[in-house]
């Protein structure tokens, strides 16, 4: 059974980079066919897909945060990390790693962590 959890600062200040990482066992990233993606969950609002890294590396982008959004991973870990630039506070969310076999994780069928709460605030 894979497990994915979420870490990084629950609490970023707006302008700054927030970096958050997904620890996943039970699995290994690169591993075909799934695909791994952050989703997050503005309050008040629906889940909004971030971004997917493939088991080969290959990146996929939401257009409307491609321009402040970089996903990496480390094999060795097994972990993949989202790096989220300029944050403002509308970027307050809790944001979720998933695993699915589609490039955008499916909510009723996808594998996800936790969540964790970002939220920007000076």
């Amino acid at each position: 059974q894979v497990q994915l959890v979420e870490s990084g600062p629950g609490l970023v200040k707006p302008s700054q980079t927030v970096s958050l990482t997904c620890t996943v066992s039970g699995g290994s990233i690169t591993s075909n066919p799934f695909y791994w993606s952050w989703i997050r969950h503005p309050p008040g609002k629906g889940l909004e897909w971030m971004g997917t890294i493939s088991s080969s590396g290959t990146t996929f982008y939401s257009p409307a945060l491609e321009i402040r959004t970089f996903l990496s991973r480390n094999t060795s870990a097994n972990q993949f990390t989202l790096q989220l630039r300029s944050v403002t506070p509308e970027d307050t969310a809790v944001y979720f790693c998933a695993r699915d076999t589609s490039v955008q994780p499916r909510p009723d069928y996808a594998s996800w962590g936790q969540g964790i709460q970002v939220t920007v605030s000076s």
